[in-house]
């Protein structure tokens, strides 16, 4: 008779405190952008701690796609809630934007108020490389996970050639892949399952039984009730309309920061595909419509986004904090307090949806982490948003490698360093941080000493 080894044991219950604690170490560790993010949480929560199955982390992930917003922010605060109730997914929603708002506060207002000098440029000029190799790489970490089957490859294909050559909007790509997904699950469900159809659950995987296991009943706080929904949703409301009210009542509708949390509501609630598909929205609506900085800060901010830990789409705050300083929206003698005020104001309606859809969503997503009617159209849109990502990165590479446009002429220096932060990524298997540091390197060096 074999006796199981402590290995194979499932681990003991896991109190709130101590994943508060992890939640906390995530929020200052959480480097590389949501693909990197997702694996810290995948390797930590599956893999070596085992507080959740791989089967259910999966499942909760593809319901995190699908949803408009930040999808590695809005899986830590599903796993959070499903572990510890409502507390927890706050506490770990939270605890995973918190320590990047703080960051990315001060470091807009270094660049905004210093970013022309000789050192600023040069070290942002080494970094707009990376920048772009890495969300390539993102494309290949993504892909590679979801993308198990010709099936799979064939949506994600589809979906690149929407976006890029049809321009068709975020939701129509998404609604497609779900009603693909939809078919294919009842034509070829092994073909639907989540992970692509081959992954399986976090005991197949070896890496042995979880306290939340594929079999673990539904704890009673994540059954779906229709009275406490309502009760969700009426809260949610109230947050929203509470601070909009505000803003509206001290400086009208049309001022920046009414309009930049209306503004970043939409964001929150349009665009599908998680944090980088976000970003293109970004873009359209604070350089081309609104005008609250200009086509290269907005690569300067992702540049500072992938370059904290939080959500890539923590960029929201470096648009508002650079958009408040320079319009001086609380007068020149509070430039700093303003670009704090719209960071803070942009991350509230940024995120507060996030934070909806998972606390109200969530019941029902765990009623149907056996059934693939749910699953199925899920790993479609999984699979969808791979060619989204792709699009983004040949509109980060455009703007690289021809910065004024085409008539303004070829960038060869930033093309070398973007094909040398690549293989550093893709072939010597260098971290994140290490490529910007060394690109930020090469960048100063460069300006100050060649360019």
């Amino acid at each position: 008779m074999n006796l199981p080894t402590a290995s194979q044991a499932a681990p003991p219950p896991v109190s709130f405190w101590q994943s508060f604690v992890f939640w906390l170490k995530l929020g200052f560790i959480s480097f590389g952008g949501p693909a990197g993010q997702i694996a810290i949480m995948h390797q930590e929560l599956v893999e070596r701690r085992r507080w959740i199955s791989e089967r259910r982390f999966l499942h909760a992930l593809n319901y995190c796609m699908v949803l408009p917003g930040p999808e590695a922010q809005q899986l830590a605060t599903y796993l959070g809630w499903l572990m510890h109730r409502s507390w927890g997914g706050i506490a770990a929603g939270v605890l995973f934007v918190l320590p990047s708002l703080l960051i990315l506060i001060l470091l807009s207002w270094v660049y905004v108020a210093w970013g022309h000098t000789a050192l600023v440029a040069g070290l942002f000029y080494g970094i707009k490389p990376a920048v772009t190799a890495i969300v390539v790489q993102a494309v290949h970490r993504i892909g590679s996970r979801t993308l198990n089957n010709s099936w799979l490859w064939a949506i994600s294909a589809a979906s690149f050639v929407a976006i890029f050559a049809l321009r068709a909007p975020f939701p129509a790509i998404i609604a497609g892949a779900a009603l693909l997904g939809y078919i294919g699950g009842r034509i070829a469900p092994e073909r639907f399952q989540a992970g692509g159809g081959h992954a399986g659950s976090g005991k197949s995987q070896g890496h042995g039984p979880a306290w939340i296991d594929d079999d673990t009943p539904t704890p009673d706080h994540a059954k779906f009730r229709w009275p406490r929904l309502a009760q969700l949703v009426a809260l949610g409301a109230a947050l929203w309309l509470l601070p909009m009210g505000l803003l509206t009542a001290l400086w009208g509708w049309d001022h920046t920061l009414t309009q930049m949390g209306w503004f970043f509501t939409k964001a929150a609630l349009l665009t599908f595909g998680g944090a980088y598909a976000v970003l293109p929205y970004v873009y359209q609506g604070a350089v081309e419509h609104y005008g609250w900085l200009t086509p290269l800060q907005m690569i300067d901010g992702l540049a500072l986004g992938e370059t904290t830990p939080g959500p890539l789409i923590m960029v929201v705050a470096y648009v508002g904090f650079v958009g408040a300083y320079t319009k001086a929206l609380l007068g020149p003698d509070a430039l700093f307090l303003a670009g704090a005020l719209a960071a803070t104001v942009v991350t509230w309606f940024t995120f507060l949806p996030s934070f909806l859809f998972i606390l109200a969503g969530g019941p029902l997503v765990e009623s149907s982490h056996k059934t693939l009617r749910l699953t199925a159209p899920l790993t479609a849109i999984t699979a969808a948003v791979v060619g989204v990502i792709l699009n983004l990165a040949l509109f980060f590479g455009y703007h690289l490698l021809w910065p004024e446009g085409l008539g303004g002429g070829f960038d060869p220096v930033a093309a070398v360093m973007a094909v040398g932060a690549a293989l550093a990524l893709f072939v010597l298997k260098r971290s994140v941080i290490e490529v910007i540091a060394v690109c930020a390197l090469m960048g100063f060096l460069l300006k100050t000493f060649v360019i």
